[in-house]
């Protein structure tokens, strides 16, 4: 398993983690099988989304102060519970497919990690399961019918 380390720097941000959790993969020499990716925080996420244009992330971050202000009127002393809600809502984990060595995401698609508290050292966990074969690709299962 690969631990990465990220810095935040913002209250809200999204950082664009993928040429990271490619490297891990690299280093892993996986051919086929999965990438699981592991946020272990309460108040940051991870997601997968368009990594052409900044403006989606900013929307997004926007959209959810909006929707989920800080400092609403929540039951958790900490004051965070905006954080720990907008965690939830996106999840702390991600399965992505490994096909001839690399991640198989779309086009326009990145890895985000999603910081929601406050700016802090965080760390996601990157660990390849390999398959022993391209019989669960998906051009194999096609062919099959």
């Amino acid at each position: 398993m690969r631990i990465l380390r990220v810095l935040t720097n913002k209250k809200a941000e999204f950082i664009d983690i993928t040429a990271a959790v490619a490297g891990a993969v690299s280093e892993k020499a996986t051919t086929f099988g999965l990438c699981c990716i592991f946020c272990p925080h309460t108040t940051a996420a991870l997601t997968i989304n368009e990594n052409a244009d900044p403006s989606v992330t900013r929307d997004i971050l926007t959209y959810l102060e909006e929707a989920i202000p800080a400092g609403n009127s929540f039951s958790h002393q900490e004051g965070n519970s905006d954080a720990h809600i907008k965690s939830s809502l996106f999840g702390n984990s991600l399965t992505v497919v490994i096909e001839d060595g690399q991640l198989k995401l779309g086009t326009w698609q990145g890895i985000y990690f999603c910081e929601f508290d406050v700016p802090r050292k965080r760390q996601v966990y990157v660990k390849t399961i390999d398959s022993d074969s391209r019989a669960c690709s998906a051009e194999d299962l096609s062919r099959r019918g």
